[in-house]
Parts: structure tokens; C-alpha cells; sequence
């Protein structure tokens, strides 16, 4: 487990059944592990800082069971959900207490102290405290969380290297928040938050047929001039992302056995799209096949999938070697020997 967070001692009861789970990946500079374990206490001291001081700060999202710790005269009690930041070049005891029979489960972001654009005499004062995540940042801070650790091994080198970047800011914006000292957070990662903030709304706003430009731009309280500035950097203008999103959900809801009986143009109002025309040539150029070719198709393949799996428990129900509940059949009882033969060679 160390490799993972940095050098220290534990301490734990279960040294007799101690067992973890420890899953890591890098984002460029920036490390991801989720780990499991059961209840341990972890110091790091003085001598451990002198061996090996990697320069980072630690943010711990406690996903199950609590956390005491303390570090530089600071004490904090995280419970589940809440996130606490540590320093690896400062002494740290922290006491972690799994929940039940279940063991502890906490997310750890390594981020070099270099990246989190704050000074460091005001970060120092957030270490070993419960961070509040109420706010946008938060929020934002951990919906990104759970999708790295859900696609880590989808990642490609060139994007988990950019990633490391927009981990690094949406970080700094959320302990600037915590901090209530916005002013500290670079331009640039101010925008990444608002860029972020814009994208989570679209994607809550896709049923609005009325959701265009001009009404994200109103509803952030920013210049339409200034939204598609923000889009500048990105694959796809506004307009496009909202279209490219419409239609994933619309593929998502056709493919879907359980609403194969909604029509297609009340499949496709239900994602703000009202004009079946429009909407049959957006999709057959995002996908190359019309609406009903591609609900046809999907109902196809599900079809054969669930007709290979019916056939395939027929057949295991069906095998004279099986019982229907698992376990195989006696054997039949040995015939005994001829009366004319004679004794079995020895050995046999």
C-alpha cells in the first residue's frame, strides 16, 4: 500500500487475516488509487519525511468508514464522503476505522505540490481538516473521481495526460473554495471549473428543447461571446456538443428492449429533438443507418443473444450427465462377478 500514498509505519489488529486492494494509474503527473483495506493506523514521522519526500499533497476521499488524523496541530474527523487533504512533507498520524465487517474504501489523488496553484501558507491551513463539498466544486471534484476510476482502463497515454491537468485544476478550485479564496485560482483553472459546470448543465438539460447557446450563456450569467470562447479549446462547438449528446441518448433509448414500443419521434422528443426529419438525418450521418434500421439491428442482436442463452440452458438442463439442481447423479452399483470367474488378479 505504501508505493501508493508514501512512506509510513502501520499499525493494525488484523495482522493475523490483513488483506487490501490497492487499484493506481497515472495521469501525467498526477496519480489515482482507490484502495480497500480494514481498520489501520498510519504515522508518517520526521525520519520517514528525511528517506523519501515525494513534494505532494494527498487528497483522500473517505468512500467508506471515518478517519481521525492529524497533521501540523490540526485535528479532523472525516466520516464517509468526506475529503481531507494531507501534505507528505509534514509528519501525519491518521487513524482509519472500516465500517462494520466492511472495510475501509478511500480514493487518493498525489498531485506535485507545484500543481496545486494556491501558496502554500493557505493550503497548510486546510490540511488534516474536513473539506466542505456542498459546493460546485466539490460536486464537479467527485463526479470526475468516479468516472477515472470507472474507465481507468480505457485510458490512452496522450488523454490520461490531460487529464492530469484538469484533475490538477478542478483540485485547485476546490480547495480554493474551501479556502473561500477564489481570487488564488489562476484564470485557468477558473475556466476549466466553468467549462465543467456548462457541460454537467447540458448534459441535465438535454429533455429542454429550448436549450441553445444564447440560454446556457444566460443561465452561467456570461457574454454568448464568452461561451463559445470557452468552447474554443474543445472537440466541438456548443451547438455540436449538444447535438452529439441528444443523439447518444436517443442510440442509448433505441437500443433499448424495454422501449420498443415508443416511437421513434416520441423517443426523440423526449431528448428535446421535436422534428423527425432533422432528427433522422442527424443520426443516420452520426451513425450511418436511419433510426429504424438502428432499433431493427439492436433488436436483432438481442434477440440472438437472448435465444443463445435460452438454448444454452436447454442444453445444460438436457445433458443425462446433469441434475437439474447441480450436483450429478449416482453412479449405478457395480455388477457382481460372474459366478464362473474367478478371483481378481491381485492388485486390482
Amino acid at each position: 500500500m505504501q508505493q501508493y500514498i508514501f512512506p509510513i509505519t502501520l499499525f493494525t489488529p488484523h495482522t493475523e487475516d490483513f488483506r487490501s486492494e490497492v487499484s493506481a494509474f497515472q495521469l501525467g503527473a498526477v496519480q489515482v488509487a482507490h484502495l480497500t483495506f480494514p481498520s489501520l493506523r498510519a504515522v508518517r514521522t520526521a525520519r520517514h519525511i528525511r528517506r523519501v519526500d515525494p513534494d505532494t499533497y494527498q487528497l483522500a476521499w473517505v468512500r467508506r468508514g471515518a478517519v481521525c488524523v492529524t497533521q501540523l496541530r490540526n485535528d479532523g474527523f472525516i466520516p464517509a464522503g468526506g475529503m481531507v487533504l494531507f501534505d507528505t512533507s509534514h509528519p501525519l498520524d491518521t487513524d482509519i476505522r472500516s465500517s462494520g465487517a466492511a472495510m475501509a474504501e478511500v480514493t487518493v489523488l498525489r498531485i506535485p505540490r507545484g500543481s496545486l496553484a494556491l501558496p502554500a501558507a493557505h493550503t497548510d491551513r486546510l490540511l488534516s481538516r474536513q473539506l466542505p463539498h456542498s459546493g460546485v466544486s466539490g460536486a464537479l471534484l467527485r463526479r470526475h473521481l468516479d468516472t477515472l476510476v470507472a474507465q481507468a482502463s480505457r485510458l490512452r497515454p496522450a488523454e490520461a495526460h490531460r487529464l492530469g491537468a484538469v484533475t490538477a485544476d478542478l483540485v485547485t478550485c476546490f480547495a480554493a473554495e474551501a479556502l473561500d479564496r477564489a481570487e488564488f485560482a489562476p484564470p485557468e483553472s477558473r475556466t476549466a471549473e466553468l467549462r465543467a459546470r456548462i457541460v454537467a448543465f447540458i448534459g441535465l438539460h438535454l429533455a429542454d428543447p429550448d436549450l441553445r447557446p444564447a440560454s446556457i450563456a444566460a443561465h452561467h450569467h456570461i457574454s454568448l461571446r464568452t461561451l463559445h470562447t470557452l468552447f474554443r479549446q474543445e472537440p466541438a462547438t456548443v451547438s455540436a456538443t449538444i447535438r452529439r449528446l441528444r443523439l447518444e441518448r436517443c442510440r442509448a433509448d433505441l437500443a433499448d428492449p424495454r422501449l420498443h414500443d415508443l416511437p421513434i419521434a416520441a423517443l426523440a422528443a423526449r431528448w428535446g429533438l421535436l422534428l423527425p426529419a432533422e432528427f433522422s438525418r442527424a443520426f443516420r450521418g452520426a451513425y450511418g443507418m436511419s433510426p429504424g434500421e438502428f432499433r431493427a439491428e439492436a433488436a436483432r442482436v438481442h434477440r440472438s443473444a437472448r435465444n443463445h442463452k435460452a438454448s444454452r440452458t436447454r442444453a445444460q438442463s438436457d445433458r443425462p450427465d446433469r441434475r437439474h439442481d447441480g450436483a450429478s447423479p449416482p453412479r449405478a452399483a457395480a455388477a457382481p462377478p460372474d459366478a464362473g470367474a474367478g478371483p481378481p488378479a491381485p492388485g486390482l
